[in-house]
C-alpha cells in the first residue's frame, strides 16, 4: 500500500512527495510547510505576498500620478489665468494713470488758484494802505500824485502805500512806491527802494500772474461818481496829488477764468 502510494500522481501529473520532515500531506496533496501559504493562496484565489507588494506599489504610483494630475494646471487653465491677470493689470494701470493725471491737474489748478489769490491780496493790501504822499519825479522838476492811473508813466497803476515791513531794521521808512502793468500776458509788480527816485534808481520786478488779458481800476469820488482816471481832472495841483478815493474796484480779466472783481473801501 505504501509502495503503491508512491506511484500516485497529483493533478499536474507529478508524484506525491514522500512523507517526512518538512512535508504535510492532506487534502489536495502533500506540500512543504514553507509552501503552505502558496498553496493556501492558490486555493483562496489570492496571489503570493511578493506579487501583492508589487501590485500595491503599482497602485500607489497610479494613485500618486492621478493626484499629481489633479493638483497641476492644464495649459488652458494657465492661459486663462494669464489672460485674466493681463486684463486686471491693464485695468489697474489705466486707473493709476487716471489718478496721476487727476492729481497733476489738481496740483496745477491749486497753483493757479494760489497765484490768483496772492495777486488779489497784494493789490488789495496796497490800495487799502494807500498813503497821501506824492513823490518827486526823476528830474526833480515836479511831483507825481500819490495814486496815479495815467498812461504817461506806462503803468496801469502806480501808488504810494504803507506796510513795507523792515525786519532787519534798515535805514529806510515803511512807505513804498509800487506799480503794476501787463507785459506779454503777465501781470508784473514793480517797486522802488526809495520814494523820490532818480533815473539811477531801477525798480525791482516780480511776475505775479500769467494768462492775464487786462486789468482795470475804478475809483469812487467824493461826489459818488465812479471814474477810471485818478487823480480826477477837476482837482489839479497839490490837493489833487494828495487826494484819495473813497473806494476802489479791481477788475482782473484772466484767460479761461473770466473776470475777477474786488471792491475795497479806502479810509479817508
Amino acid at each position: 500500500m505504501g509502495m503503491a502510494r508512491d506511484h500516485f500522481r497529483n493533478r499536474r501529473g507529478k508524484p506525491f512527495p514522500r512523507r517526512g520532515r518538512g512535508f504535510d500531506c492532506g487534502f489536495g496533496g502533500c506540500h512543504s510547510n514553507g509552501n503552505r501559504l502558496y498553496w493556501g493562496t492558490r486555493r483562496t484565489g489570492r496571489e503570493q505576498p511578493g506579487l501583492d507588494e508589487k501590485h500595491a506599489g503599482r497602485r500607489r504610483r497610479a494613485v500618486n500620478r492621478r493626484a499629481q494630475q489633479l493638483r497641476a494646471f492644464t495649459l488652458i487653465e494657465v492661459l486663462v489665468s494669464l489672460a485674466i491677470f493681463a486684463i486686471l493689470a491693464a485695468l489697474a494701470y489705466g486707473a493709476l494713470g487716471q489718478t496721476l493725471d487727476a492729481a497733476e491737474l489738481l496740483n496745477s489748478r491749486m497753483d493757479r488758484l494760489q497765484a490768483i489769490q496772492r495777486t488779489m491780496r497784494l493789490l488789495s493790501e496796497d490800495l487799502l494802505q494807500l498813503s497821501p504822499r506824492p513823490i518827486r519825479n526823476e528830474l526833480g522838476e515836479g511831483y507825481g500824485p500819490a495814486l496815479d492811473t495815467g498812461f504817461q508813466s506806462g503803468f496801469a497803476l502806480e501808488l504810494t502805500h504803507g506796510g513795507w515791513s523792515n525786519p532787519i531794521v534798515l535805514p529806510r521808512g515803511t512807505l513804498q512806491r509800487s506799480a503794476y502793468r501787463i507785459e506779454d500776458d503777465e501781470l508784473i509788480r514793480y517797486h522802488w527802494m526809495v520814494l523820490d527816485r532818480t533815473l539811477a534808481n531801477v525798480p525791482l520786478s516780480v511776475v505775479l500772474l500769467d494768462g492775464v488779458e487786462s486789468i482795470l481800476f475804478r475809483f469812487l469820488q467824493a461826489n459818488g461818481e465812479w471814474t477810471e482816471q485818478w487823480p480826477p481832472g477837476n482837482r489839479p495841483g497839490v490837493l489833487g496829488a494828495r487826494q484819495r478815493p473813497r473806494a476802489a474796484e479791481i477788475i482782473l480779466t484772466l484767460t479761461g477764468e473770466g473776470q475777477i472783481r474786488r471792491l475795497l473801501e479806502i479810509a479817508p
